[in-house]
């Protein structure tokens, strides 16, 4: 009698912590599911309303860009409506801006411009300044990545004072090598490079070594291999870094011209707000399709620990 009681009552606490079990899933999946509504909610809403009319775009969110006589903004009286599905569907703004109004796309390609040779000239550097770090370790070296560290944890508007003083004394102001240069010297990947690279395995260089491999061949063969995955994580995060740089353009460059999209989308005005939809959606292709392209070498970036994916 006293065995088929514990029976029974083990079975009701297995029952029970079943029954916990789902219920911490169910609560789990559904406050994802809200998550990640509300995450998306804002690409979702710029996509659609880019194929709304002007009108309709005014009618919906006039209110958020009204002005009053002096140019100042209105206090927002009424409700916003939010909108996902046009009334009717139509490419105009997509026409206006890629035919009829040249300044975005000049302002697109500025972009690349900028954030292209930074990034592969911040990975070219990175690649050879982490090997030296991870290999033979010294004070020195400790002291020097150290100050990257250090560097690397300051906020970039820290440092936008003494960039724009070494850009004046170089003549570079209002040029596109003061956003370059700064750009290129970066530590950031420096730093995530280095631990990558010293996660390889120290049998395989010295196997190596034995072997009567040079450090070049070491580098190339062995290590650059290896690091492949946080190479491709650090390329889409120091994209998307400057890709989306606003104060660096702003302080560095008077002149508008040389302006990336993303200093150009603030200035939108209240005669464009149709356009702004269509300018933004334009702005997060690249982005979009570096992440969707890369995004399971930044995963294996991120889980990568010498050569075994944890």
């Amino acid at each position: 009698m006293e065995n088929e009681f514990s029976k029974i009552y083990r079975k009701r606490i297995k029952q029970k912590k079943e029954f916990e079990d789902r219920t911490k899933k169910i609560i789990v999946t559904v406050a994802a599911i809200l998550f990640a509504f509300f995450f998306i909610m804002p690409t979702v809403l710029t996509i659609t309303n880019s194929f709304m009319k002007a009108t309709e775009i005014t009618a919906n969110y006039g209110s958020i860009f009204a002005k009053d006589e002096k140019g100042a903004r209105k206090y927002i009286s009424k409700t916003v409506n939010l909108k996902f599905i046009p009334d009717m569907v139509t490419f105009e703004q997509y026409y206006t801006v890629l035919l009829k109004s040249p300044e975005y796309l000049f302002k697109f390609w500025n972009s690349m411009i900028y954030t292209v040779p930074i990034v592969v000239v911040q990975l070219m550097l990175a690649s050879f300044a982490a090997y030296g770090f991870s290999r033979h370790e010294s004070k020195i070296k400790d002291v020097i990545f150290f100050i990257y560290i250090i560097l690397m944890l300051m906020p970039y508007q820290v440092t936008l004072v003494p960039n724009y003083l070494v850009s004046d004394t170089l003549n570079i102001l209002d040029t596109r090598w003061a956003i370059w240069f700064p750009g290129f010297f970066s530590p950031f990947a420096i730093y995530l490079l280095t631990k990558f690279m010293r996660r390889v395995p120290k049998e395989l260089t010295e196997a190596a070594e034995i072997d009567g491999a040079g450090e070049w061949e070491i580098f190339s063969k062995i290590q650059f291999p290896l690091c492949k995955g946080g190479i491709a994580s650090i390329l889409i995060l120091v994209f998307f870094d400057y890709w989306n740089m606003v104060e660096q353009p702003l302080i560095l460059l008077k002149d508008e011209d040389l302006h990336p999209l993303s200093v150009f989308l603030s200035k939108i005005n209240q005669g464009e707000i149709s356009l702004a939809f269509a300018v933004a959606v334009i702005y997060l292709i690249p982005p979009l399709l570096l992440f969707l392209y890369g995004e399971d070498y930044l995963v294996e970036g991120i889980s990568y620990q010498g050569g075994v994916k944890g």
